[in-house]
């Protein structure tokens, strides 16, 4: 669909209009690649590997689904902390697979080692080090419940990695996203930098997600590499609070998936020095830049939601607090009937006081206030005066629609994105097996 800018880019993200996308630079010491398995039996990339030749500190976090993953078992039972590369396949989501699923990452884990031994070996001779399956993680997006298809990733190890590169330009960026595609419509990209010391420090990442997206990480799978030095147990602290108000901020169905995945990685060529904590600039200066790449990512699933056409922002305001917020917001976000409405253009506000107040929270029904966009529907607890209906329906045509719930309670906030139910949405889910 395409994005209303006056509205949906309010706040300043550099979000690309659909079929546009950022010009993602080259990161030192990253390499990547995509290919085909041939998993789709249509010949289209499946496969995407990223390579760090000198290592990378990474940090990651995945779903708290209680079923998740034996690719996600696989990556934390080795419980690293610096890694070599990271292996992606889609079609097959690897989860309710058992000993085999398990299994099956280990295979492909000792070619992957294997054949990246191999390939530096003869890069450069005599080398000693040898690259063991505990240097690599993995993770796998697609259709749970289906047997493994181990021989036919393993087969295609040494060709992915043959195909690796450095000059990772738009092209390159654009090729290995759609690699990791499920029904995502597009290939989902950010990129930012920002100057220290003279150096320019870079974050490039890539993500997939169109459906199965509810808080605490949704069916998405999210990858971010920066160049610049920062120890993994940063990373871990920067990740958490870059992901509660980006990826922890949106829903497209309320479902939440097995194999959710958001990761960082630093190649570490940019020295920053040591003994950097949360508060100092140049820390603060990532955690912006970071912060702006997942809520780029994050909105672009959104709009790449399954079936959708509109982009809709839940915006909870003047609440007792954030937690309060937050919950209101997704109970309105997360509501079909709130969806459907929206998809049928209709600015029916009474199914966002029914979705407030399902939520559970404590509020003074006598003090809510709720506009569409611009007009306001209902202030302090009654039905607002002397609205343009004419305007109103006019608001209600544009690909993106902003709610505002005023509690007039407090002084927190909270703001999260979701998009309309269409009938796009159940003709995809409906098929999903035949089409993925």
């Amino acid at each position: 669909m395409t994005i209303n800018l006056k509205n949906f880019l309010s706040d300043k993200s550099k979000l690309s209009k659909m079929g546009e996308f950022q010009d993602l630079k080259p990161l030192d010491g990253l390499e990547v690649s995509s290919i085909s398995a041939d998993l789709y039996n249509n010949g289209r990339d499946d496969l995407a590997l990223f390579y760090f030749k000198e290592g990378a500190n990474y940090a990651t976090l995945t779903t708290t689904n209680s079923i998740v993953s034996e690719t996600i078992i696989w990556n934390e039972k080795s419980n690293k902390k610096i890694v070599k590369a990271l292996l992606v396949n889609t079609k097959n989501a690897n989860t309710f697979t058992g000993k085999q699923g398990f299994e099956g990452i280990d295979t492909v884990a000792k070619s992957l080692a294997k054949n990246l031994t191999l390939r530096e070996s003869k890069k450069e001779e005599g080398i000693s080090e040898t690259i063991k399956i505990k240097d690599l993680i993995f993770a796998s997006t697609g259709i749970i419940g289906e047997k493994f298809p181990t021989e036919q990733i393993s087969n295609r190890i040494s060709d992915l990695v043959a195909k690796l590169r450095d000059d990772q330009n738009k092209l390159i960026w654009i090729k290995t996203a759609s690699a990791i595609m499920t029904t995502d419509t597009k290939p989902k990209l950010a990129y930012e930098e920002f100057t220290f010391n003279n150096k320019i420090i870079r974050i490039a990442a890539v993500a997939k997600g169109s459906g199965m997206i509810a808080p605490n990480l949704a069916t998405m799978l999210s990858f971010i590499f920066t160049d610049a030095d920062i120890p993994s147990n940063l990373l871990k602290i920067l990740l958490k609070k870059a992901v509660a108000n980006t990826f922890n901020a949106i829903t497209v169905d309320n479902d939440q998936s097995t194999n959710d995945m958001v990761s960082i990685f630093s190649t570490r060529k940019i020295k920053i020095g040591h003994n950097r904590g949360i508060t100092d600039p140049v820390i603060q200066k990532f955690e912006t830049s970071l912060k702006s790449v997942c809520l780029n990512l994050a909105k672009q699933i959104v709009v790449d939601g399954e079936g959708a056409k509109k982009f809709l922002t839940i915006k909870v305001v003047n609440a007792k607090s954030v937690s309060s917020a937050k919950k209101i917001a997704f109970s309105v976000a997360s509501s079909p009937l709130v969806k459907t409405a929206i998809a049928g253009e209709d600015p029916n506000w009474g199914r966002v006081i029914m979705g407030i107040g399902k939520s559970g929270e404590k509020i003074d029904k006598n003090k809510i206030s709720i506009k569409f966009g611009e007009f306001s529907l209902a202030e302090n607890g009654m039905p607002a005066e002397n609205i343009d209906t004419i305007k109103l329906r006019e608001y209600m045509q544009w690909d993106s629609i902003q709610i505002e719930i005023d509690l007039n309670s407090g002084p927190e906030s909270f703001e999260c994105y979701t998009c309309d139910f269409t009938h796009d949405y159940i003709d995809i889910n409906a098929d999903y097996k035949n089409s993925t």
